[in-house]
C-alpha cells in the first residue's frame, strides 16, 4: 500500500549502496531479462543509428525506432525538422492523423539516453498506432551532452511545448510523454513558468515513462561524465528534489499524470518512479502509476509500435477521455 501521507523518506536507499551496486541499478542494460545486456545495446545501437555491419540482425517481435520512424514518414503526414527555436539542435517532427485539423489532440514526445543520445530521428514508435486514432504526434529534439547541459535541454523542452501550443492554439489537448531522461524532461515541466513565455499551454497530460526524477544518485555513476558537476545543478534539475522541497500546485487540476515503469526495470528505477508518484499525489496533482507486466527498460517503449500494448491503449483512453 502506497504511503501518500508521509513525507521525504530518510535516508535514500541508494546512499547505503556500494559504487558498484549504485553503478548496476543505473545501467539499465544490466536488468534486461530476453536480449542480455550486451545484445540490448546492440539493439539499442541500431533504434539510435544506422547498424553496421558489426552489428548482428536481431529478429524483433517489435520494430526499432530507426524501421518505426522510416514507417511513419512514408506512410502518414508529417512536418519534419520543424524549427522551434534558433538552434541547430531545435527541431521537431509532427506527424498528423489523415483528418488533419488545428482541433487536434496532440502528444509530444521526449526521447532517453542518459541526456548524452538518442535522437528524434529514431524515436517514432508510436506515430502509428495514435495518429491512426485521430492523435497528432510531436518528436521533439534537444541538444544532448556535451554540447547541451540540463539546464538547456530543460529550456528547450519548455521552448518545444510553447511553439506547438502558438503554432495549433486551437489543439484539444497537449500531453507530454517521456522515456527515460525525456521522461525526466518532461517532469520537468510540471514545475515551468508558462507566464514568462507569454503562453500557457493547453496541458492536459503527462506519461512518464522509467524516469530518473532525483539526479543526484546519477552524480556517483559512469553515467554522469561531466553532465552533473555539482550537487546544485543536480538538485536544480530533479523535479523530484522540487516537488518535495517546495510543493508545487496544478495549473490545471485535471491534468492527469501516469507514472510508468517496468516490470524488469532495476530496483532503484522502481523506487524513483514509485516516490515520484507518492509525492504528486500528497501535491494534489492526479497522478496513477502502474508497473508493466513483463517489460524492460527498453521494451516498455519499443512496444509502443503495437496499438494493442497496454500503455498505446492506457495513452489513447487518457487522451479521449479528457478531450
Amino acid at each position: 500500500m502506497d504511503d501518500l501521507d508521509g513525507g521525504p523518506k530518510r535516508g535514500a536507499p541508494w546512499k547505503r549502496m556500494s559504487k558498484e551496486e549504485l553503478e548496476n541499478q543505473y545501467s539499465p542494460s544490466r536488468w534486461v531479462v530476453r536480449l542480455g545486456a550486451e545484445e540490448a545495446l546492440r539493439t539499442y545501437s541500431q533504434i539510435g543509428n544506422e547498424a553496421g555491419p558489426e552489428v548482428p540482425q536481431v529478429r524483433l517481435p517489435y520494430f526499432t525506432g530507426e524501421e518505426a520512424t522510416k514507417r511513419a514518414q512514408a506512410t502518414g503526414r508529417n512536418l519534419l525538422d520543424v524549427p522551434y527555436g534558433d538552434g541547430e539542435g531545435e527541431k521537431l517532427d509532427i506527424y498528423f492523423p489523415e483528418a488533419v485539423s488545428e482541433a487536434l489532440p496532440f502528444l509530444m514526445f521526449f526521447h532517453g539516453g542518459y541526456w548524452q543520445s538518442g535522437s528524434k530521428d529514431s524515436s517514432a514508435f508510436m506515430v502509428s498506432p495514435l495518429t491512426a486514432q485521430g492523435v497528432a504526434v510531436v518528436i521533439v529534439a534537444y541538444d544532448i551532452a556535451p554540447k547541451g547541459t540540463l539546464d538547456q535541454m530543460v529550456d528547450q523542452v519548455t521552448q518545444s511545448i510553447v511553439f506547438v501550443q502558438k503554432q495549433y492554439p486551437g489543439n484539444q489537448g497537449i500531453y507530454l510523454c517521456g522515456h527515460s531522461a525525456g521522461a525526466h524532461l518532461a517532469a520537468m515541466m510540471l514545475l515551468a513558468n508558462w507566464t514568462e513565455h507569454g503562453v500557457t499551454p493547453n496541458l492536459k497530460g503527462f506519461f512518464l515513462v522509467s524516469g530518473i526524477y532525483d539526479l543526484e544518485p546519477v552524480m556517483h555513476t559512469s553515467e554522469n561524465a561531466s553532465l552533473l558537476t555539482t550537487l546544485e545543478v543536480a538538485q536544480r534539475n530533479s523535479p523530484q528534489w522540487h516537488l518535495q522541497t517546495a510543493p508545487t500546485q496544478p495549473v490545471d487540476p485535471a491534468c492527469r499524470i501516469l507514472v510508468t515503469v517496468g516490470q524488469h526495470d532495476s530496483p532503484e528505477f522502481h523506487r524513483q518512479s514509485r516516490e515520484l508518484y507518492q509525492t504528486l499525489r500528497r501535491g494534489g496533482w492526479k497522478a496513477s502509476f502502474e508497473e508493466l507486466h513483463d517489460v524492460d527498460h527498453f521494451e516498455i517503449l519499443w512496444n509502443l509500435t503495437q496499438k494493442d500494448y497496454v500503455l498505446t491503449q492506457i495513452i489513447l483512453k487518457t487522451i479521449f477521455q479528457e478531450s
